[in-house]
């Protein structure tokens, strides 16, 4: 249509008409006058409706479908994000408590002994070729450290160091082929040398080949000349394993180490050697042995027929009824009287006087 004076003045009137109508039916409410021509509108225009509606709503889902995708995702990347904080937090706290745990006990075990220690963390392990066992720790020279210090934890001797940098130093493990040291033994004072054997228990050579050693024994490190490398008294491990004594000069036994080599962490170097040795102070305290439940059982004497208990057993045995081996019944004592007096046949072989008893049963002359 052409954009006439014609058209839009038929523009304005429809419009017109358009709000004159709205206006009528707002008016009318329920009872409005265009209701009729809204349901037959909506009775012929709804099928229609329903049809673009079925064929367009897969659509406009999938679009929203698309649209909410985005949002979804991004909720569960903030969901994802704000769990791998809450985790690392986590972790960070038991690891934080662990080596709280850790320092601790070193602090525990140098106040023990008297060592002035460094304290120091493990950040990278040797490799384990060749029996070479060998951690890096983040103190150096500049710290104090210095070559042939020993190093120890809460457990007990880790090692020593042997090369030392401005901030770290090396520390040669007490279970490497190459490392020994002086070794005593607890309460016995038996000297030998321990050495590492990796992953298996230390081998201890003791200089007295027929020493009395059993499974359980503790031993100490016995120290070094000027406390260099190593200071006295630092628990080494627990016995294993004895050798048979072959008659030997020395003895080998087999010493299972106090401290796990594969799992360290915070480690303390002695940079202070204590004042007087510390024998056995730092080894820690022997676990108690679980006692073992004794039953006892006791035996109820039975009662006597008069009530009394056996509390006199030798009298009982010797005097069981005292009435009646004092007073024996009147049976025992005087027979009864066809025991003691026999019938008249029997005890007396003389024949009665007919004469006293011309009735009686017994009769010389055979009257009966």
């Amino acid at each position: 249509m052409r954009d006439t004076r014609e058209s839009r003045l038929l523009l304005v009137l429809l419009i017109a008409v358009a709000f004159a109508l709205i206006t009528v039916d707002i008016r009318g409410g329920a009872n409005s006058p265009v209701d009729g021509a809204r349901q037959a509108a909506a009775a012929v225009f709804g099928p229609v409706e329903n049809g673009v509606a079925a064929a367009v709503d897969p659509v406009g889902n999938a679009i929203g479908a698309v649209r909410d995708s985005g949002r979804r995702h991004d909720r569960i990347s903030t969901l994802q994000a704000e769990n791998e904080v809450l985790k690392q937090k986590l972790g960070s706290d038991a690891r934080n408590r662990s080596r709280l745990n850790q320092l601790d006990s070193m602090l525990k075990t140098a106040g023990e002994g008297q060592y002035g220690i460094k304290a120091a963390q493990v950040i990278a392990i040797g490799a384990a070729q060749g029996f070479s066992w060998t951690v890096t720790i983040d103190a150096g020279s500049n710290d104090g450290i210095k070559r042939d210090m020993t190093v120890l934890n809460g457990d007990g001797l880790v090692g020593r160091v042997t090369t030392v940098g401005p901030s770290t130093a090396t520390v040669l493990l007490a279970n490497d082929p190459d490392f020994t040291v002086g070794t005593r033994m607890e309460s016995s004072d038996e000297l030998g040398f321990a050495t590492g054997h990796g992953d298996r228990p230390l081998s201890v050579q003791l200089l007295n080949g027929k020493a009395k050693v059993n499974p359980g024994d503790r031993l100490v490190t016995f120290g070094s000349q000027a406390d260099k490398p190593f200071v006295p008294g630092v628990p080494v491990g627990e016995v294993v394993k004895v050798d048979p004594s072959g008659g030997d000069l020395t003895r080998t036994i087999y010493v299972r180490p106090f401290v796990g080599f594969t799992k360290l962490d915070i480690v303390g170097v002695v940079v202070e050697a204590p004042r007087t040795d510390p024998r056995d102070q730092v080894l820690p305290a022997k676990p108690k042995p679980t006692p073992t439940p004794t039953v006892t059982v006791t035996a109820t004497p039975s009662a006597t027929p008069n009530g009394q208990g056996n509390t006199n057993i030798a009298d009982q045995n010797a005097n069981p009824n005292p009435n009646a081996n004092a007073n024996p019944p009147a049976a025992n004592a005087n027979p009864p009287a066809g025991n003691a007096n026999p019938p008249a046949g029997n005890a007396n072989p003389n024949p009665p006087d007919p004469n006293a008893d011309p009735n009686g049963n017994a009769n010389a002359d055979g009257d009966q």
